[in-house]
């Protein structure tokens, strides 16, 4: 897959080397992309935006209102297939690396649901100050492809590291992050993500605090992958991630029934969701007051009884062409009760969370996991953003999907 017919977003900073840009444009329009331009009000002081309104058939957007019209940045975001900032310079890096939205690129970046490709330009010292260099390994945790400097002359009359890289190089760097975005195209994939509550009675429940982040991250990994994504999604407050089908349930029973039914269409299923084991056995029609017992306590006793084991029954169900990824949240013994559930389970991959781990588990923004399998070595990946591990796992299951036909 290349830029021919993908709606791609170039984004301009204040920088000399925008007049590279120029050509980058140039090169989109003749691969067959469909290219609008964002600039920020200091990247027009380089590189006109009548040339690359002109090359791009688009008129430039510069800010975030002009009179009555407003440029809708979210929907700017969500319309590209990729970004790509270039020049991106040092002050832009910095404000993306901490979420600052003082100009109409930043805010299209902000709300960008595509692969995004940072291209900077700066001077060399200004690249190796370790400020840089921080926000950029940042930018590279939330997900963001940032393409490498070239050494030669700058515009200081230095020589050394912090030229934009060619737009033949880019255009090139753009069409490799498309091709890999498209690993699973034509494959069907499963994701459950989120708690599921079990009622008590009509206000109470027993429930969880999974946030359903990692599910969803996987999810929206498996669909920017090319996946035909489905997503039975637990109570959460998350909004879930475009162009995915999602199945909103609430109880275990729901998630089991939502998941049978999509299961055996699926090439890849991942297990993320945080499913409640038990469930009341009874559920009270109305509101259950306080009261004491005949022994003058004051308890409640509730029976629980076993929800049904959706991993399980995708494992018992699971045929030659599918792959079945379980995810294990544990407190102690962790590697233990991991390996066990993946062979008792049936799953091809078991990815295990301790909450022992800092910054890991339930309502955060990164994880730090180990994946364990029935043929190869444990892998221990490092603390990171949840969007940057959800792309390493579903590149990683991609390399082992069976090549199997489906019947």
């Amino acid at each position: 897959m290349n830029v021919c017919g993908k709606r791609i977003l170039v984004g301009i900073t204040g920088s000399i080397a925008a007049y590279k840009s120029i050509t980058l444009v140039r090169l989109l329009v003749k691969a067959g992309a469909e290219v609008k331009v964002v600039m920020t009000p200091a990247a027009a002081e380089f590189a006109s935006p009548l040339v690359l309104a002109t090359l791009s058939k688009h008129p430039v957007l510069l800010s975030l209102a002009t009179g009555a019209d407003w440029a809708n940045h979210v929907a700017l975001g969500r319309w590209a297939h990729a970004m790509v900032i270039a020049p991106a310079s040092a002050n832009s890096v910095a404000k993306m690396a901490t979420g600052l939205c003082d100009n109409l690129l930043l805010a299209v970046y902000l709300s960008a649901t595509c692969p995004v490709m940072i291209c900077p330009a700066m001077d060399e010292d200004m690249w190796l100050h370790p400020s840089t260099q921080a926000n950029l390994l940042r930018l590279k945790g939330f997900g963001n492809k940032v393409l490498d400097v070239e050494t030669g002359e700058l515009a200081s009359g230095l020589f050394g590291p912090g030229r934009m890289a060619e737009p033949e190089e880019i255009l090139s760097a753009l069409n490799e992050l498309l091709a890999k975005r498209a690993i699973l195209a034509g494959k069907k994939a499963l994701v459950t993500a989120g708690p599921t509550y079990e009622p008590i009675d009509p206000v109470r429940f027993i429930g969880n605090h999974s946030s359903g982040k990692m599910g969803i991250e996987i999810a929206a990994a498996l669909a920017a992958a090319g996946a035909d994504v489905t997503l039975v999604l637990g109570p959460v407050d998350l909004q879930p991630p475009v162009g995915v089908q999602v199945i909103k349930v609430t109880t275990a029973q729901e998630m089991y029934d939502a998941a049978m039914a999509c299961f055996p269409h699926c090439q890849l299923t991942v297990m993320a969701a945080a499913v409640a084991d038990y469930r009341p056995a009874v559920v009270a029609a109305e509101k259950i007051k306080k009261a004491t017992n005949v022994s003058g306590e004051d308890m409640l006793t509730i029976n629980l009884v076993r929800n049904p084991d959706i991993l399980k029954a995708c494992g018992q169900m699971k045929q030659d062409h599918q792959l079945l990824v379980g995810f294990a949240l544990e407190t102690n013994n962790e590697e233990e009760n991991a390996l066990k559930k993946l062979q008792e389970k049936n799953a091809d991959f078991m990815v295990l969370n301790s909450l022992r781990d800092a910054d890991s588990g339930f309502g955060t923004d990164t994880n730090q996991v180990t994946i364990y399998s029935k043929h190869l070595p444990a892998q221990r990946w490092p603390l990171q953003q949840k969007k940057a591990l959800a792309g390493q796992l579903v590149e990683m299951l991609a390399l082992h999907l069976p090549n199997v036909a489906i019947d």
